[in-house]
C-alpha cells in the first residue's frame, strides 16, 4: 500500500516546494470518502485514485493535478459534492474534479449518434483545462492494467472504448508511451489469440537469432564512440499491437515484417542529431522512402525527431529515432510536458506544445452546436493520422493529414476552391484527384465555374473539413433524391419490426437525433450518415429486429437507382466493409469496385459513369466472392487442415486451382464466399498462424476485369 508520505516523496523528488500538507489532506479525504468501498478485484477502492496520483507524479505534474487524481471519484461515487471539494481545497481543484467526473459519466460506447454527441462534450471539457484529460488518461490506464477483475462483457466494452477513443487521444496529446500501453492492454482483451501469436513468434525469432536488441545496441554504441558523440541509446522490440496493426495494414505475415525493432539515440543538441544520422548512414544501408525529418518539419503535437530505417545485422531492418533530450521529453510526455515541474519550477521546454490550441481550433471550426457526427469524424481523422506539408504555387505551406488528396488541399485553402475543383497538378504534372500527396510537393488546383463536388469525393477525401463541406454540398444539390432514398430505407427498416414509417414517427425520431424535421432525418438516411436500424432502435428499443440477412442481400449496396442491378468486379472482388464505387455500363447495370482498384484509372476521364456507393449496414449473407493466394508445404493432410481452418471461420470454398507445384511447396488460389472484409481478415489470420502455410495473401488481378468492360490493350496505361 502506498501511504501519503510515499506519494509526497515521489512529488518532492521533482518539486521540493510541493504543498505536502494539502497533498496529505487530499489523501486522507480520499480514504475517508471511499471507506468501505471495494474494487471488483477485492482491494479497497482508495487504492485506485492513489495509483492514478502516482502515475501523474511519475509525469512530474503539478499539485493541483495530483490532488485531482486523489479526489477524481469522490463527487461521482461518494457523499462528497462540488461545494465540499471547493471549500476544503480550492475552486480550481473542484472544477478539475468536476471535469473528470463529467468525462467519466459520458457513454462513449453507446450507439454512434449518442457516442458522437458525448464525444463532443468530452472535447469541450478538455478544451477548458488540459489537465482534466491528463487525469482521465491516467485513470483509464490504471483501469486497463486491472481490467481482468471486470466481467467479460465489461472488459470488451472498456477495451473497445480505449482502442477507439482514449489511445488515439493519448497519441494526439503526444503521449506515445501511454498510447502504446493502452493499445496493447486493449489488444490483450479484444484479441488475446492474436497477441499470443505475436509473442510466440517473437520468442521463436529470439531463439533463432539471439538478443538482437543487445547486439544492435552494441553496434550503435561502438559507432558513436568512434565518432566521438555522446549518446544515450535505447533499444526495444515493438509492442505486439504495433506489429499486429502493421501486419493487417500491409497484409504481411510476421516472417515478412522487417522493422520490428526500434532504437532511439538521445544526444546533446540539434547539430549532433544530424551528425548521428550521417554516422548511421555511413555504417548501414538506408532503406529508401523511410527517412522522415520531424526536426525541420515538426508534427502538430510538438513531436520532433529524425526517423530513418536501415538494413542492420543479418539484413534485418531496424528503425532508428534521433533526438535531443528536450525533444525526448516532449516525445515521452507530450501534453504533460507543458505542466511538468523540475526542482520546484515549472519546466520551460521550447518544443512543448499545448494541445488545447489544436482542440480550440476544432471547436471553433464546428462551433458548440454543430453536427456531432461530423465533429466526431473530423476529430478521429486528425487523431489517427500524421501530417504532410505541401506548397501552393506561391510557396505557402498547407498542413494536411497523411493520405490527403488534392481535394483535401483545395478545401484547406477555401471551401469555394474545393467545391469548384476539377483537376490538379502536382509538381507541374496533372494527376487524378485521388492521388495521395507526399511531403514537399507543390500542388496547383484547377477550378471551373458551375462545378459541384460529386458524391464519390467523400471516399476520396481524407480530412474532416473536406468531407463535411462535400456532404453539405451534396445535401443541398441532391436533397430530394436523398429524401426519397431515405424514405425507402426507413420503410424497410420499420417493416422489419412490424411498424410503419409514418410522418409522426419520423418527426419524433428526428427530435431524438437533434434534427429540425423529418425531411432532414430522411436526407441523412439517404446519404448513409444515419443507419435506418438506429432510427428504429431509438423509437422502439425493446423490439427485436427480424434477421435482416435477406434484406441486406437484396439491398446490399446503397446508392443505386431503383431497379439498377450490380455485380462484383472480378478484378478486386469488393467486400462489405470496404470503400466502394460503381461504374455504369449500358445494358449491364453497375460493376462495383474497391476505391483503390487499379482499373478505376481507366475511367478517370469518365466521371459521369461513376456512382458513389456504400455497403448496407447489418449482417450480410455469406455470398460475396473473394480470392486468396496460399503457399503451403507439400505434405500428407496439409490440404485438409487448410480447408478445415477456412471452414472454422464460417467461410465457404467455392473453387481452387494450383498455379505452381514444387517438390516441397504448392501455390494455389482459393475462391471463397464471405460475409464481409472482417471475415476475410479472420481467414487470413487463421492461415498465417498455421505452421504448414509459408505465405498467404489476398489475390486481386486488374486483368481479370477485362470481361467487365476493361479493354485488354488499356492495361499499359496503368502499369499492369
Amino acid at each position: 500500500m502506498i501511504i501519503a508520505d510515499d506519494l509526497i516523496g515521489l512529488i518532492r523528488a521533482y518539486n521540493p516546494s510541493t504543498n505536502a500538507e494539502l497533498i496529505t489532506k487530499a489523501y486522507n479525504f480520499c480514504l475517508a470518502m471511499h471507506e468501505g468501498q471495494m474494487r471488483r478485484s477485492g482491494e479497497p477502492y482508495y487504492t485506485h485514485p492513489v495509483a492514478v496520483a502516482c502515475l501523474l507524479a511519475d509525469q512530474h505534474l503539478d499539485d493541483a493535478s495530483i490532488i485531482t487524481a486523489l479526489l477524481h471519484d469522490t463527487i461521482e461515487d461518494t457523499k462528497a459534492n462540488f461545494a465540499d471539494v471547493e471549500r476544503l481545497f480550492s475552486r480550481e481543484i473542484a472544477e478539475l474534479v468536476d471535469g473528470v467526473t463529467k468525462i467519466t459519466n459520458l457513454q462513449l460506447s453507446s450507439n454512434v449518434t449518442k457516442q458522437a454527441e458525448n464525444f463532443r462534450k468530452l472535447i469541450m471539457a478538455t478544451s477548458k483545462d488540459i489537465r482534466v484529460t491528463l487525469v482521465k488518461l491516467a485513470d483509464r490506464l490504471h483501469n486497463m492494467r486491472t481490467i481482468r477483475s471486470m466481467a467479460p462483457e465489461k472488459q470488451q466494452q472498456k477495451a473497445r472504448e480505449t482502442m477507439d477513443i482514449y489511445a488515439p487521444l493519448a497519441g494526439r496529446m503526444g503521449m506515445h508511451w501511454l498510447r502504446e500501453e493502452l493499445e496493447d492492454l486493449a489488444f490483450q482483451v479484444l484479441n488475446p489469440e492474436g497477441r499470443q501469436s505475436i509473442i510466440r513468434r517473437f520468442i521463436k525469432l529470439q531463439n533463432e537469432t539471439g538478443d538482437v536488441v543487445e547486439q544492435i545496441n552494441g553496434d550503435l554504441l561502438y559507432e558513436m564512440d568512434r565518432a566521438g558523440i555522446a549518446a544515450e541509446i535505447q533499444g526495444r522490440a515493438k509492442k505486439p499491437y504495433s506489429i499486429w496493426r502493421k501486419m493487417q495494414t500491409k497484409e504481411l505475415s510476421f516472417s515478412r515484417l522487417s522493422d520490428i525493432y526500434g532504437f532511439r539515440l538521445i544526444v546533446g543538441d540539434e547539430a549532433d542529431c544530424y551528425r548521428v544520422l550521417g554516422v548511421i548512414h555511413q555504417r548501414w544501408r538506408a532503406v529508401p522512402g523511410r527517412f522522415k525529418d520531424y526536426i525541420s518539419q515538426p508534427k502538430t503535437n510538438g513531436y520532433r525527431s529524425i526517423h530513418t530505417t536501415v538494413s542492420g545485422r543479418n539484413a534485418r531492418r531496424v528503425e532508428v529515432q534521433i533526438r535531443t533530450k528536450a525533444m525526448h521529453q516532449v516525445a515521452e510526455k507530450g501534453a504533460a510536458a507543458t505542466w511538468s515541474y523540475r526542482d520546484g519550477e515549472r519546466v520551460e521546454n521550447p518544443f512543448a506544445l499545448d494541445p488545447s490550441a489544436w482542440i480550440a481550433s476544432l471547436t471553433e471550426r464546428f462551433g458548440a452546436e454543430g453536427d456531432d457526427g461530423e465533429f466526431f469524424e473530423a476529430f478521429k481523422l486528425e487523431m489517427y493520422t500524421d501530417q504532410v506539408f505541401c506548397f501552393t504555387p506561391k510557396g505557402e505551406v498547407i498542413k494536411l493529414p497523411r493520405g490527403a488528396t488534392p481535394i483535401d488541399f483545395a478545401y484547406a485553402i477555401h471551401t469555394r476552391i474545393g467545391s469548384a475543383c476539377v483537376s490538379a497538378k502536382v509538381d507541374g504534372i496533372r494527376v487524378p484527384l485521388w492521388t495521395r500527396l507526399r511531403n514537399g510537393q507543390s500542388v496547383q488546383i484547377i477550378t471551373a465555374e458551375g462545378q459541384t463536388p460529386p458524391a464519390s469525393w467523400i471516399d476520396i477525401a481524407a480530412t474532416g473539413r473536406a468531407k463535411t463541406a462535400i456532404r453539405r454540398s451534396l445535401r443541398e444539390v441532391d436533397r430530394e433524391k436523398f429524401i426519397n432514398l431515405g424514405r425507402e430505407f426507413a420503410r424497410v427498416a420499420f417493416e422489419n419490426v412490424n411498424k410503419k414509417a409514418t410522418d409522426r414517427a419520423l418527426s419524433t425520431a428526428a427530435k431524438h437525433f437533434g434534427l429540425p424535421d423529418a425531411d432532414e432525418l430522411l436526407a441523412r438516411l439517404g446519404s448513409a450518415e444515419i443507419a435506418a436500424r438506429e432510427v428504429v432502435a431509438e423509437l422502439y428499443p425493446n423490439l427485436k429486429v427480424r434477421s435482416t440477412d435477406e434484406v441486406v442481400s437484396a439491398l446490399a449496396v446503397i446508392g443505386l437507382e431503383p431497379g439498377q442491378n450490380f455485380t462484383h468486379a472480378t478484378c478486386c472482388h469488393p467486400l462489405p466493409g470496404e470503400r466502394i464505387v460503381g461504374i455504369t455500363f449500358r445494358g449491364r447495370g453497375v460493376v462495383v469496385h474497391t476505391i483503390d482498384c487499379l482499373n478505376m484509372l481507366l475511367y478517370e476521364t469518365q466521371m459521369d459513369r461513376w456512382l458513389d456507393l456504400a455497403w448496407h449496414d447489418g449482417q450480410h449473407a455469406v455470398t460475396h466472392p473473394a480470392r486468396i493466394e496460399v503457399t503451403i508445404r507439400n505434405g500428407a493432410g496439409v490440404m485438409g487442415r487448410i480447408c478445415t481452418l477456412i471452414g472454422d471461420q464460417k467461410a465457404n470454398i467455392s473453387d481452387m486451382h494450383f498455379i505452381d507445384r514444387k517438390p516441397d511447396y504448392f501455390k494455389l488460389i482459393i475462391n471463397l464466399e464471405l460475409r464481409d472484409v472482417s471475415q476475410l481478415h479472420m481467414v487470413l489470420t487463421a492461415l498465417e498462424a498455421e505452421n504448414e502455410v509459408a505465405e498467404v495473401s489476398r489475390h486481386q488481378d486488374p486483368k481479370l476485369g477485362k470481361n467487365q468492360g476493361a479493354f485488354e490493350g488499356e492495361w499499359d496505361k496503368i502499369g499492369v
